[in-house]
């Protein structure tokens, strides 16, 4: 029986995923690093890791190369995700800083003192800061 037009012949062993990609060409940069690879076997390796569909062709990518390399490296530390706040919290505390702001006017004119006007005006240019990043960093 023929194989049909454009059909794949049927793979060597078990199918190479994307971590055992990820995992040879860690292996591959730490083997260069050290000076165990030239530039030109690097990029053939690489080329070949990335090409390889099976097991068995990661392992030849690798062959000659010891297999403990990568322990040696240093790992890069995951970024850390950034805490978002919810858009309706947001709005929520910034309609509470509208009243606090509204309140403080009136506070600070019933007074009638310059230094409670000013730190009314201050606080209340803080509070319109942070009102208005938080809804811009909420989703």
């Amino acid at each position: 029986m023929r194989p049909e037009p454009g059909a794949q012949p049927a793979a060597a062993g078990p199918r190479a995923s994307h971590a055992d990609r990820d995992r040879v060409t860690g292996l591959l940069k730490a083997a260069f690093v050290q000076g165990r690879l030239d530039r030109d076997e690097f990029d053939a390796r690489i080329g070949q890791a990335l090409a390889s569909r099976t097991c068995a062709e990661l392992a030849a990518a690798t062959a000659g190369i010891p297999a403990g390399l990568t322990a040696a490296l240093p790992r890069r530390r995951p970024a850390r995700a950034r805490r978002r706040i919810p858009f309706n919290t947001a709005v929520t505390g910034g309609a509470c800083m509208a009243g606090l702001v509204n309140g403080g006017m009136v506070a600070a004119l019933l007074i009638r003192s310059p230094v409670a006007v000013a730190l009314f005006v201050v606080f209340a240019v803080i509070g319109t800061i942070l009102a208005i990043g938080a809804m811009i960093a909420a989703p």
